[in-house]
């Protein structure tokens, strides 16, 4: 069972000092995955807590690879229809190379109007961008010759495709996971919600010849009580999830540092 927190990307503690002392703590401390978020453009409306400070997810990943060592460096998620197929191909295989094999790429289709308008995206065709994306992804990793828009080209570097992992609801991420992906990313799912959906995408994964899926719900801790936060790692593992991803906030990194610790208590008192 994988233990992951959130490496915050934005708002007051996207320093380039903040960033570097929670990546290198969480590295040394054996925090198994740090993860980032992806927003482009908030509008000053929705801006509380972050300020509309937002450093990018793929720049801050390559960033984290630098200093980092063993730590897993995930997206939760990545917005597809903001960017790119080719480009964003591209940004993976280099980060995965130079993290040697450290990345895992989360990918969501995306919800907030305001960031689509401002990009000039139809929203109404956000999940077939996505699934456009992701056959360009797939495709590129596996083989270095590639041939897009009747142009052949190389996709080089082109090391070992990273873990990808759907975010979203089931009905609509289950059948993306087993066409492209490796694992499932809910948001907001307890442990009781979590387990048919599990089920069901497992046995789809089987049926369709795939190994079997990573589940890696987005769902806090409750770091305050140790006993408590390791029941529901539990209950989490019971119904199938193969790790969690604590988004929680903190101001420095001290208190990355204090809530790391209990997250590898809960870990550890839960028998993982």
């Amino acid at each position: 069972m994988r233990v992951g927190m959130f490496l915050r990307n934005s708002g007051p503690p996207s320093t380039r000092e903040i960033i570097t002392g929670c990546a290198e703590a969480a590295d040394k401390m054996g925090i198994d995955d740090l993860w980032v978020l992806d927003h482009i453009a908030i509008p000053p409306d929705d801006a509380e807590g972050s300020g509309g400070r937002y450093v990018d997810p793929l720049a801050t990943l390559a960033f984290a690879a630098g200093i980092t060592r063993t730590v897993r460096l995930g997206v939760s998620v990545l917005i597809a229809p903001y960017r790119a197929a080719l480009p964003t191909a591209k940004w993976l295989a280099s980060i995965q190379e130079l993290s040697d094999g450290r990345l895992c790429a989360g990918f969501g289709v995306g919800w907030m109007a305001a960031e689509f308008q401002a990009l000039g995206v139809d929203r109404q065709k956000r999940g077939a961008i996505t699934d456009d994306t992701l056959e360009v992804i797939v495709a590129c990793f596996a083989d270095d010759e590639v041939e897009l828009n009747g142009q052949r080209f190389l996709f080089k570097p082109r090391p070992e495709r990273p873990p990808v992992l759907i975010g979203g609801a089931a009905g609509n991420a289950i059948p993306r996971v087993v066409r492209y992906g490796d694992g499932w990313m809910p948001n907001s799912l307890d442990p009781d919600a979590l387990k048919a959906p599990a089920t069901e995408l497992i046995a789809a994964m089987q049926a369709a010849g795939k190994s079997r899926p990573e589940i890696i719900p987005l769902s806090m801790l409750p770091l305050e009580d140790i006993g408590e936060g390791a029941e529901r790692l539990a209950a989490f593992a019971d119904a199938g999830a193969t790790g969690i991803d604590h988004p929680g906030r903190y101001a420095d990194v001290g208190e990355f540092c204090r809530n790391a610790e209990r997250i590898l208590e809960i870990k550890s008192r839960a028998g993982y």
